[in-house]
């Protein structure tokens, strides 16, 4: 795991200065503590920061060039099938002078172009320059799983593992996007490929760019599909399922440094850590993130696990920690994020970093195999509306959502948006389920200024894009996919990356090996979603190797304790800075509504964390950022 960073000018009379590329990987030193490298030829500029898991020694130095020189990579990510590619390229008369995966990759290339990607099964973002072509590739993984920015005008093109490398460069501009700015407060995040700034993109996952004097161009690789449905028996479905995950755990253990694994107790981390004890013949070390409050704590379901594999297990609880962590998620986000999860993760990544360099993890279990509350939620709405006429959904639904919107009730909130949602389709109440900033909240708390900014965009248009491209006609398997191609990538991944890279730790997800991935989906939907269970066929993969209570428990999910921490911990900092006379946030939303949210929480009488999150984390991301 590692942190690239570039610059390519399209005219050649144009050379890069190295000192600019030099300051790019300086930005992201934290992504790779252990080796730096830059290569400048002419209009190119390839910059690394290492972070040594494979071949440890001098020949896995970064930017790596083929033996004659002809092409050039940066290389961020890990390729877990190397190995058997490069079997492959030796019985073609390859040879190599590493041990590394990157090597493959530039043989690969040559071999294939950018049809090497398919080939590759694995986590990646990378840079490849190709002299003889003058054109530079720019590749992402199928997932999204390493993040790839991206500044291009019509003399230049900059890219970065995180958005403060482009930054460094005082001629992009820090100009909000007021798109991004309205996705972020719906989402809690800003969806691929967009940015805070107008300037920036990512490169979508399972996509590539490549650039040339003649152009840009940005292609699909690789997509998700559902359609070629097995009809295999559901005992045969579970056999293959617990073999094939197996092996991806397998495959993520190779490493030439220490590994461990994140374990929450769930079904996904708790399944995780049993393949690699069986894989594996030293005690495997597991981290764990507890809290103080019962309702938010899961370090008992961890201790179930770590005990019955015997791992060397280690925990920390987060107990009023929250207020020293708080720079930091800004810094390292460099945009607004408004997932509190950030926060456990953090700290999980913190204590695992002190005894190893790979984490394995559970994420992509819920996306895969329909885990969220959300996905029931979907379900029991479904069956209403069934129930009930829809001109009476339609007709009456609304009003009473605006009802409970402005009532002092606890419960109002999610009366009115329960009530918003039978209203509507079932794409567009998918929708009103991801977001706080339902109903009347929004239009209260937005200035008219920013609504004009903001013009006719709907936030919406994404969730109905990935909606209606699936290709299914099951109404469930669009919401996987949805979620596969937004929630995914712009929250969890990102959170996870971020969190993980501030201490310098790799971490790998078994569940989303694309072999995984593919299988899941070929999978009947009815096989992972089964009367009101969810995960039906992971649980019956991986039952002979958890306990009966890991298997059925029900499912916490990352959350932390926000409603008390705003009355308590975070309580001074919010009012010192959402409400202050030189709140940044009062030059897009209005303050008094935000004061009306803040005394209503402080009170009592509603639950406005989530919402005071996302105000806040956008509030301190633009002191940082844009002064």
């Amino acid at each position: 795991m590692c942190g690239i960073a570039g610059k390519y000018n399209y005219d050649d009379a144009q050379p890069v200065d190295p000192h600019v590329v030099r300051s790019m990987c300086d930005a992201i030193a934290h992504r790779g503590p252990d080796d730096h490298g830059i290569f400048v030829d002419g209009p190119i500029g390839l910059g690394h920061r290492r972070l040594s898991i494979i071949d440890l020694s001098a020949m896995g130095h970064q930017p790596m060039a083929s033996a004659d020189e002809q092409l050039w990579i940066t290389f961020n990510g890990e390729i877990y099938n190397f190995q058997s590619l490069r079997r492959d390229l030796e019985l073609q008369g390859y040879s190599f002078r590493s041990t590394s995966d990157t090597e493959v990759i530039l043989c690969l290339y040559r071999e294939h172009g950018p049809a090497c990607l398919k080939l590759l099964r694995g986590m990646f973002a990378f840079a490849l320059w190709d002299r003889a072509k003058r054109q530079l590739l720019l590749a992402r993984d199928r997932i999204g799983k390493k993040p790839l920015y991206y500044y291009l005008d019509d003399k230049t093109l900059i890219f970065g593992s995180e958005l403060k490398s482009i930054l460094t460069d005082p001629s992009v501009r820090r100009e909000i996007d007021y798109q991004g700015f309205y996705d972020y407060f719906k989402y809690g995040y800003i969806p691929d490929p967009k940015t805070i700034y107008r300037s920036i993109r990512k490169l979508l996952p399972g996509h590539y760019l490549l650039c040339s004097p003649e152009g840009i161009k940005e292609t699909k690789y690789w997509d998700l599909s559902f359609q070629s449905q097995s009809a295999a028996s559901e005992s045969a479905l579970a056999d293959d399922l617990a073999a094939l995950l197996k092996e991806s755990v397998r495959l993520r253990m190779i490493s030439d440094v220490p590994l461990g694994a994140f374990l929450s107790g769930g079904i996904d981390s708790s399944a995780v850590v049993a393949l690699m004890a069986g894989q594996q013949k030293n005690a495997v070390s597991t981290f764990t993130i507890g809290f103080d409050e019962r309702d938010f704590d899961e370090v008992q379901f961890a201790r179930t696990i770590a005990g019955r594999y015997a791992t060397q297990h280690h925990e920390f609880t987060v107990k009023q920690n929250v207020l020293e962590v708080l720079d930091a998620l800004v810094k390292h986000f460099d945009e607004p994020f408004a997932d509190s999860s950030a926060v456990p993760t953090f700290y999980v990544s913190k204590v695992a970093r002190n005894h190893v360099t790979v984490a394995l993890a559970g994420d992509g279990g819920d996306e895969n195999f329909a885990g969220y509350e959300k996905y029931h939620l979907d379900a029991t709405e479904n069956r209403i509306r069934a129930w009930v006429p829809r001109p009476v959904c339609k007709s009456l639904f609304p009003g009473l959502a605006g009802i409970m919107d402005r009532s002092h009730v606890r419960l109002a909130q999610r009366g009115a948006t329960l009530l918003r949602a039978l209203a509507a389709d079932p794409c567009y109440a998918f929708y009103l389920t991801n977001t706080e900033f339902n109903g009347s909240l929004w239009d209260d708390l937005v200035a008219d200024q920013t609504k004009k900014a903001i013009g006719d965009y709907d936030p919406y248009s994404i969730t109905r894009q990935y909606y209606e491209r699936a290709d299914t006609d099951d109404h469930l398997s669009r919401l996987l996919y949805t979620d596969m191609k937004t929630y995914l990538p712009g929250d969890i991944l990102v959170k996870v990356d971020r969190m993980s890279m501030a201490h310098s730790l790799e971490v790998r997800a078994p569940l989303l090996d694309q072999e995984v991935l593919e299988f899941v989906a070929r999978i009947p939907l009815a096989l992972k979603y089964r009367d009101g269970q969810k995960k039906y066929i992971l649980k019956r993969a991986v039952e002979p190797l958890l306990p009966p209570e890991t298997i059925h428990r029900k499912k916490m999910g990352f959350s932390v304790p926000l409603e008390q921490w705003f009355r308590d911990e975070l309580r001074d900092v919010t009012a010192s800075s959402l409400l202050a006379p030189d709140a940044r946030v009062a030059n897009y939303l209005r303050q008094p509504e935000i004061r009306r949210l803040w005394e209503l929480h402080q009170a009592g009488k509603r639950d406005f964390g989530s919402i005071l999150w996302t105000l806040l984390m956008f509030e301190l991301w633009h002191r940082k950022f844009l002064g």
